[in-house]
């Protein structure tokens, strides 16, 4: 049975793959069993996965042609037999282990590729954590499912009441799928096509408009508006091997929030506020800090709220980090203005004009991810941060708690660094995925970013909640 074709922003992802670029996203989840839990439980819940298993859209899909991945006709089509215990893996730490023997783990797991010919997802269990905690690995590669998707479906694949026992696996949940239309020709919808030939010659004005802006910004010195020719050359943006480090940190959401409305801004301009100290005090470690700001690119979700997800659908944005400045107040302030007037540059805009304008805005990023270029020429932007929303309450996987779903993401050459963050349960868990050989000590940077926010709640005269 054919598929859906390769959306274009799919195909970017997937057409970049190589040894070094593997174009896969991620996501850590630590659980707390229950008091009741059989040690042998992930034992039990391998044999019932071996026993046969749904396994519903997208995950049973896999690319047409999987030798050939330049391919302009490339589809997904649906695989009739899934081999479940290739893409579900159990795995074991020596016990009792710990975050460090944990993260080592995973960084390993995340520097493997992924086999094309089969669909492009693993789970992997890991046990022997102490106290009884258990973990899952979830990877998937970007041209099947983009990261506000992929929260989402994990998010609704565990329960919100902790006496769910009988829960099944992500895989196993059929997700709501698109009703089959009269005027469907091998997946044309011609009125549609119709429609998205207007709007994309609408678009085009929308975009030229907002590229004068840019232009007329430059000109006049305003430097709030961050244009892709303004990023300093830096070590983030070397070529990469394909050994991977992954670091964590979990923070409030609640001391977050406070900090962003001392400031006037939100809680992703926190977010960005914390990554840059956490990024400037690394560098200047290492005497690699640029004099000039660094720049980070945001993806910015464009999908409707009741949209199911699958596929990608992502803008972007540029905006400054500051972090040539010392002061963490001046800092945060600077990147308010900045993301504020970047938002504004998005306001009106349809999605297609929206993606238009981001490709323009990232496009030179492209020359930086070829192995021969990456680390020779100015990037268009330093590190890519992103915060996908979670749920607000605890989730539950058969009575185990979820302790945070720490996301892993995609470095490549010119881009040794992703910065991504999920909020969940009260607290917002940052993953700092890199280069294991371009940035030694990686997990210094998840530490540096929580001694940030005492900074920031010291420059703001805040105190944490607990203090008060």
């Amino acid at each position: 049975m054919t598929g859906k074709r390769l959306s274009p922003s799919d195909a970017m992802f997937l057409y970049g793959e190589s040894r070094e670029t593997m174009m896969h996203v991620a996501a850590l989840m630590p659980f707390s069993p229950p008091p009741d839990a059989s040690p042998d439980h992930l034992r039990h819940l391998m044999d019932e996965i071996r026993q046969g298993a749904a396994v519903y859209r997208p995950w049973n899909l896999r690319l047409r042609t999987p030798d050939v991945l330049w391919n302009p006709l490339q589809a997904w089509i649906e695989e009739p037999e899934i081999d479940l215990e290739y893409h579900v893996r159990r795995s074991a730490l020596p016990s009792p282990g710990d975050e460090r023997e944990l993260g080592i783990i995973v960084s390993r797991l995340h520097g493997n590729n992924i086999d094309f010919h089969r669909p492009p997802w693993e789970l992997h269990l890991i046990e022997g954590l102490e106290r009884g905690r258990f973990a899952f690995y979830v990877k998937v590669h970007h041209s099947l499912i983009d990261g506000y998707s992929a929260m989402r479906i994990l998010a609704n694949a565990l329960s919100a009441d902790p006496d769910d026992r009988e829960r099944p696996l992500f895989f196993s949940i059929p997700q709501p799928a698109r009703e089959p239309r009269p005027d469907d020709l091998n997946g044309v919808h011609f009125p549609e096509l119709l429609a998205a030939v207007r709007e994309q010659y609408g678009a085009a004005k929308t975009v030229v408009r907002a590229i004068r802006n840019i232009v007329q910004s430059s000109r006049s010195g305003d430097h709030d508006l961050v244009t892709p020719l303004e990023a300093p050359k830096c070590v983030l943006n070397a070529r990469i091997s394909r050994s991977r480090r992954f670091a964590t940190q979990q923070l409030e959401t609640a001391r977050m929030r406070a900090i962003a409305k001392a400031a006037n801004g939100t809680l992703n301009d926190v977010i960005l506020a914390l990554s840059a100290a956490s990024l400037r005090r690394y560098l200047l470690e290492r005497d690699a800090l640029p004099a000039a700001p660094l720049v980070a690119m945001l993806p910015v979700s464009i999908r409707a709220k009741d949209d199911a997800g699958g596929g990608n659908a992502v803008g972007a944005i540029l905006a400054t980090l500051a972090t040539d400045l010392e002061d963490p107040a001046e800092r945060l302030a600077t990147i308010v203005a900045s993301t504020t007037r970047a938002k504004q540059q998005l306001q009106g805009m349809s999605k297609a004009a929206i993606l238009q304008y981001s490709a323009l805005l990232t496009a030179p990023s492209m020359l930086q991810m070829i192995p021969s270029t990456a680390g020779h020429l100015r990037p268009t932007f330093n590190v890519v941060i992103s915060n996908v929303p979670g749920p607000d309450e605890a989730r539950y996987f058969r009575g185990a708690r979820l302790e945070a779903p720490y996301p892993m993401s995609i470095p490549v050459h010119g881009q040794a660094l992703n910065i991504t963050c999920n909020s969940y349960a009260g607290s917002v868990c940052f993953g700092f995925t890199g280069c294991r050989d371009t940035l030694p000590h990686l997990q210094r940077m998840a530490v540096y970013c929580g001694e940030a926010l005492g900074e920031l709640e010291r420059a703001y005269g805040k105190q944490p909640p607990s203090a008060s």
